[in-house]
């Protein structure tokens, strides 16, 4: 009865209109909505429509958290959902959204907690997700200026919401539920020697296509090298081409086919 429900309410939403207030936003702040064709930006509508309603939504730090503020988290974290069987991040329930560059509180371990590693200090941070259905916290300031200029690769709701479609298997260890083995063998094979060869590149100072962070392991190799695939992906093709042959065949998109698209003229 109760998936009866959602999936009854889901429908609904899906099939409202889409306010045109919304459409605006998601044409002035997100690149990449206006070079999908049209039965992609209808599906993309549809997932927000459901996305935004579902999820909890909190502005911090003084944040008045607005439609374009949240119209504009979810054109871009339904876009990597686009092409792929889904639940609608059934893994995110809440979307912390702060106003600029945040410093989280230190956690400091329960008594009953058991610590299986050392204990990270809090930095400055742009962007985190937690696992086991906790948090997105995002930056707004950066998501804006990531979804508006695509060409400088850095995109925070990408890589964020990269790490949850990881997480979905239970690990974040960049590599998320596949479809089958041949294709997870090839993940593996391929995602393994450029994780490898980024490792060496960033161990010697020396600048390559993808961000020196997605070096530090797997599950950030992962995030990083999904926001070049969608920010950047002629240079990914050129430089990755098995790379961006497994991105491609996992998130059933092909960004390159976009590049050369303009949004088109509001009816």
């Amino acid at each position: 009865m109760f998936h009866w429900l959602r999936d009854h309410r889901r429908d609904e939403a899906r099939k409202r209109l889409f306010p045109p207030e919304w459409e605006t936003f998601a044409r002035a702040n997100v690149a990449h909505y206006c070079v999908l064709d049209d039965a992609e930006r209808a599906e993309l509508r549809a997932m927000m429509q459901v996305f935004l309603e579902e999820k909890n939504w909190e502005g911090c730090g003084g944040l008045d958290l607005t439609d374009e503020i949240r119209v504009t988290i979810a054109a871009q974290a339904c876009l990597l959902q686009l092409g792929l069987p889904h639940d609608y991040y059934r893994n995110v329930e809440s979307i912390l959204v702060y106003p600029s560059t945040v410093v989280p509180p230190e956690h400091h371990p329960g008594f009953f907690e058991r610590v299986g590693g050392p204990v990270e200090t809090s930095v400055p941070l742009l962007g985190q997700a937690f696992n086991q259905g906790g948090p997105v916290i995002l930056v707004w300031d950066a998501v804006l200026h990531g979804a508006r200029h695509p060409e400088q690769g850095h995109n925070v709701v990408y890589h964020e919401f990269a790490h949850k479609l990881d997480m979905l298997d239970g690990a974040a260890d960049g590599t998320p539920p596949l479809a089958d083995h041949d294709q997870f063998a090839e993940w593996v094979a391929v995602c393994s020697r450029e994780f490898q060869r980024l490792r060496r590149l960033a161990e010697k100072g020396h600048k390559t296509f993808l961000d020196a962070y997605g070096a530090k392991n797997e599950a950030e190799f992962f995030a990083v090298a999904t926001e070049t695939f969608f920010d950047r992906p002629l240079a990914l093709q050129r430089h990755a081409p098995d790379l961006y042959g497994v991105l491609s065949a996992y998130y059933h998109q092909d960004p390159a086919g976009r590049v050369n698209r303009t949004c088109p003229v509001e009816k």
